[in-house]
């Protein structure tokens, strides 16, 4: 079959011909965002879940979902070893400029421009990334106190006050939420609590690891109660056949159900791994239907590319004593572990390979679904380390 009209788009967030078994979600999103535009109650959303769920792709959606209703959306992603502050400023203004165009929120609009060219300024000597363009002067007293908090509060005060001058919502959408530092953090969870005890339109639907909700609860502990946290998953076997089945059939092509079920039980379900194992198999197949064989040509080709890319770009980040404690859980299998089996399987006492587990959490590696209890962020991730670090030599590295 022709490469060209290959449905099936494994990329990293790239949309998939078929978004499925996510309505339900899009749906309570698209209420909540609904509720804030006339000022009831609205939760906001923190998307949580593992690697290759497809959180970036449903992030992605929501936002056009919320475009297409006619509201105002910024769309970030927090990297390691930036701000939040100079990642979002840019955004806020980009949001306000588009707001100071309607007459009704024109002046609301300025203020807040106002307010973000103080937080700017103050927040420069604290936060040196920040680079944003200043279209009027700071008001003295306004988001400038340097406080990152108070300000922070201040200026999405400023900016709910212009959204609802214009009759419209700000959507803020950010992905890899985990990586923002807990301060930072704080701040901005104290910004929506304080914009939504003022029932202005602003709603914030964020998308991280599993971890993300422990830290937004470390960060300030009453984040549980002001953020719902659907945790996204594989799909289920319905929405998995149909994310295979109808792109498929979309080309005029079928796929018998040996070769469909052995797809399903390849990838578990893993929103990524259902695109990587369909586009492999389609380059694979000579023919309609697609067939058991088929597959298992593919998923060599399919494992060698997950090898090359989605693991081992996580892989080399690792030092050597990370990349044995990921080996010890592998060991183990998928998990999660508690961390004395993995610490017995590594040769070490706990205690000594806390900093070790501490680090790898915070590069996203592993998270703590339990007190004690350790597992991958990466699905299928202890079959790479087996593959990766085969043999016993591991042990001794």
């Amino acid at each position: 079959m022709s490469p060209i009209t290959n449905p099936f788009a494994p990329g990293a967030g790239t949309p998939p011909p078929e978004l499925a078994g996510r309505d339900e979600l899009r749906e309570s999103l698209r209420i909540a965002i609904a509720r804030a535009k006339i000022g009831r109650p609205a939760k906001s959303a923190m998307l949580v879940g593992l690697r290759g769920v497809g959180k970036t792709v449903l992030l992605d959606r929501v936002r056009a979902d919320a475009e297409a209703a006619g509201f105002q959306t910024i769309r970030i992603e927090a990297p390691e070893g930036r701000s939040l502050p100079s990642i979002l400023a840019p955004q806020l203004r980009q949001a306000l400029l588009r707001l100071s165009q309607i007459e009704a929120a024109r002046a609301f609009a300025i203020r807040a421009l106002r307010a973000l060219a103080g937080f700017a300024g103050k927040l420069k000597l604290t936060f040196g990334d920040i680079e944003v363009g200043i279209d009027y002067e700071p008001e003295p007293g306004l988001a400038d106190n340097g406080d990152l908090e108070h300000d922070m509060q201040a200026l999405f005060e400023q900016v709910g006050l212009t959204a609802k001058a214009a009759d419209t919502v700000i959507v803020i959408f950010i992905d890899e939420l985990q990586y923002v530092e807990e301060a930072q953090m704080a701040a901005l969870i104290t910004a929506m609590h304080r914009s939504e005890q003022r029932q202005l339109p602003i709603v914030l639907v964020g998308a991280g690891l599993p971890q993300l909700r422990g830290r937004m609860g470390d960060a300030k502990s009453y984040a549980e109660r002001l953020f719902d946290f659907p945790f996204i998953g594989p799909l289920p076997p319905e929405a998995a056949r149909r994310a295979i089945e109808k792109p498929l059939a979309d080309e005029s092509v079928s796929i018998t159900p040996e070769a469909l079920d052995h797809v399903l039980t390849l990838t578990q379900g893993y929103a990524y791994f259902l695109q990587q194992w369909g586009s492999h198999t389609w380059r694979a197949a000579t023919q309609s239907p697609i067939r058991l064989s088929d597959v298992v040509s593919a998923s060599a080709t399919v494992i060698a590319a997950l090898d090359e890319s989605f693991f081992s770009v996580r892989f080399d980040r690792l030092t050597p004593k990370e990349k044995k404690y990921l080996r010890a859980m592998a060991e183990l299998g998928a998990g999660p572990h508690r961390s004395g089996d993995i610490a017995a399987c590594y040769g070490a006492r706990v205690s000594s390979l806390a900093p070790t587990r501490s680090s790898l959490i915070v590069k996203g590696m592993v998270w703590s679904p339990n007190h004690g209890d350790t597992a991958f962020t990466v699905p299928m991730f202890d079959a790479f380390m087996q593959r990766k670090m085969s043999g016993i030599d591991w042990r001794e590295s």
